[in-house]
């Protein structure tokens, strides 16, 4: 079974740091949350990275 990684993202809009589980079952997905600060929609991409550690991209909906 594989585990959660937590990481830190920043908010594309506000700024503000946001900590965000990324499930390995995510990778190579995109979907949607909204801000816990600022309520907008954040654009998330996961992926693996060239250490096969989990990645996030982070965007706006501009």
């Amino acid at each position: 079974m594989q585990q959660l990684t937590e990481t830190t993202i920043h908010c594309p809009y506000c700024g503000e740091p946001i900590d965000v589980l990324l499930d390995p079952a995510d990778i190579d997905q995109q979907y949607i949350e909204d801000c816990q600060v600022c309520c907008k929609p954040i654009n998330f991409f996961v992926f693996e990275d060239m250490d096969d550690e989990l990645s996030v991209t982070v965007s706006s909906d501009d």
